[in-house]
C-alpha cells in the first residue's frame, strides 16, 4: 500500500538551486510541496551542474521532483499577497535564498509568523542570518572548503588542486532541515506555536565531519589526557579516517577483480576470518585485543592479507563475509554502485520514462507499506491554476494577473 507519510502537510519553497533539496525530502514523505518560481525560466537549477537530460539539467530533475510549481512574481505588490495569502494557508516554508530577500518583499518570517503563529518557518542558506559570512556568495562546495572537507593538492602543471567525494554541506542540510522542520511541526500541532529556523550549509558540512573536527580539538590538549586508542598502543593517530592509513585489520585490500575492506579488529571477528582462509598461523601470539586492536604498522601481516586477498574476487569475499560472521565489504564507486547486488535488491530506480532521468529514490522503508511515488519535476508554472484556484482566485481574476505578468 502506497502511503503518504506527511499527507496534508502543506510546503510552500521560495528556494533556489540545492536548497530546494529540503522540499525534496518533504515531498518524498507526502508533503504537498509548492515551489515558488519566478515567471518565464522559474528557478535556474535547470541550467546548471551536468549532465543534462532531454536539454534539462539532472539536479532539476532529481531536486523538483514531487512539487506542485507555482509561477508568481513576488516583486509586484500582486504577486507578494497572493504568496503571503499561500502561506498563510499553509504550514512550512521553506527560505532557500539570501536572507532577507523575502523580506523586502513584505514577505519576511516575523510579518508573516506574526499573522500565522503556528507558521514553521526554515532559513536554509550558505552560512546562516548571522556571522561575518552571512551576506557572502557562494555555492555549494564553498561550504565543504569552510568545513575542512577539500583535500588540497597539486596537479601535473603545477596548478593547486582540491578533491571532493560528495559535497556534503548540500547534501546533508536538507535532511538536517527536514528533521528540524518535523519536529517543529509536531509542537506546532500540539500547542499552536511555530518557529523559525536556520540552517547553515556550511555548518551541516561540519557537523557531518563532527569525530574529525572533535578529534583536532582534543589534540589541542596535553598528551598525558588526550591519547591515542589502548588497543593500539595509545599513539595519537591523525584524526578521523585520515588515521586510517596504517592500519592492517580495518584496511582496504584489492580483490581479484577490485577491491574490499576489512574491518577485523575485534578479536572474535579476526579469529574467525583466520579460520575461514585456513589461516590460524596469523593468530600467532598475538591475536589482538578484544576490541579496536587494528594491527597498527604491522608490515608484514598487511603484506600476508594483500596476497590473501588477491585470491578471490569482491563477491567471493563477501560470501565469506556472511557465511563466517566477518565484516568485510565492497569497495564500490559511483559508477559501479548500481550493479552492486544489495543496490539492486533495496534501491528501485524511478525511472527515466516517468522522471525524465533515472533518479535514486529516498531511502526510507516502510513494513508492509511503501512511501508513494513523487510526480516528477514540474515545468515552470506548470501548476499555477491549480494552486490558486484552490485558494479561492476566481478564473477571472487569475486570467488578469496572467495578462499583466504577475502569473507565468
Amino acid at each position: 500500500m502506497a502511503v503518504r507519510l506527511l499527507e496534508g502537510v502543506r510546503v510552500v519553497e521560495f528556494a533556489l538551486l540545492e536548497a530546494g533539496g529540503v522540499g525534496t525530502v518533504l515531498a518524498d514523505l507526502g508533503a504537498d510541496v509548492v515551489k515558488v518560481e519566478r515567471p518565464g525560466g522559474g528557478d535556474y537549477i535547470r541550467q546548471v551542474g551536468w549532465p543534462f537530460v532531454n536539454g534539462v539539467s539532472l539536479m532539476h530533475h532529481h531536486l523538483g521532483r514531487g512539487k506542485r510549481s507555482l509561477a508568481l512574481d513576488i516583486q509586484r505588490p500582486e504577486g507578494a499577497r497572493l504568496a503571503a495569502r499561500l502561506v498563510e494557508a499553509s504550514d512550512v516554508v521553506i527560505e532557500g535564498m539570501r536572507p532577507g530577500v523575502l523580506a523586502r518583499r513584505g514577505l519576511g518570517s516575523a510579518e508573516l509568523r506574526e499573522r500565522h503563529p503556528a507558521l514553521v518557518w526554515c532559513t536554509v542558506s550558505g552560512y546562516g542570518t548571522t556571522g561575518p559570512y552571512a551576506g557572502l556568495a557562494a555555492h555549494g562546495v564553498a561550504f565543504d572548503a569552510w568545513a575542512g572537507g577539500l583535500r588540497l593538492g597539486t596537479d601535473e602543471r603545477g596548478f593547486a588542486s582540491a578533491e571532493l567525494n560528495v559535497p556534503l554541506g548540500t547534501r546533508v542540510a536538507p535532511l538536517l532541515a527536514a528533521s528540524a522542520i518535523l519536529a517543529a511541526v509536531l509542537r506546532a500541532a500540539r500547542t499552536g506555536r511555530g518557529c523559525a529556523i536556520d540552517i547553515a550549509q556550511a555548518e551541516a558540512a561540519a557537523s557531518v565531519d563532527w569525530l574529525t573536527i572533535e578529534g583536532h580539538r582534543a589534540h589541542l590538549r596535553p598528551a598525558t589526557e588526550v591519547t591515542g586508542n589502548p588497543s593500539d598502543g595509545g599513539v595519537r593517530r591523525e584524526p578521523g579516517t585520515a588515521g586510517m592509513g596504517d592500519s592492517v585489520r580495518y584496511q582496504v585490500y584489492p580483490s581479484a577483480d577490485g577491491h574490499v575492506l576489512i574491518m577485523a579488529t575485534e578479536r572474535k571477528f579476526w579469529e574467525r576470518f583466520c579460520h575461514a582462509v585456513e589461516r590460524p598461523d596469523l593468530l600467532g601470539d598475538t591475536p589482538g585485543g578484544e576490541v579496536a586492536d587494528h594491527a597498527l604498522g604491522d608490515h608484514r601481516l598487511r603484506a600476508e592479507l594483500t596476497e590473501i586477498f588477491r585470491t578471490r574476487d569482491t563477491a567471493g569475499w563477501i560470501r565469506l563475509g556472511l557465511t563466517a560472521d566477518v565484516p568485510i565489504a565492497p569497495v564500490n564507486s559511483p559508477a559501479t554502485l548500481p550493479a552492486d547486488p544489495h543496490f539492486a535488491a533495496r534501491t528501485p530506480w524511478l525511472p527515466a520514462a516517468e522522471y525524465g532521468a533515472d533518479l535514486l529514490p529516498l531511502p526510507v522503508h516502510l513494513e508492509d507499506e511503501e512511501l508513494a511515488r513523487p510526480s516528477p519535476a514540474a515545468t515552470p508554472g506548470q501548476h499555477t491554476d491549480e494552486v490558486l484556484t484552490s485558494l479561492g482566485v476566481p478564473a477571472s481574476e487569475l486570467a488578469e494577473l496572467r495578462e499583466s505578468g504577475v502569473l507565468g
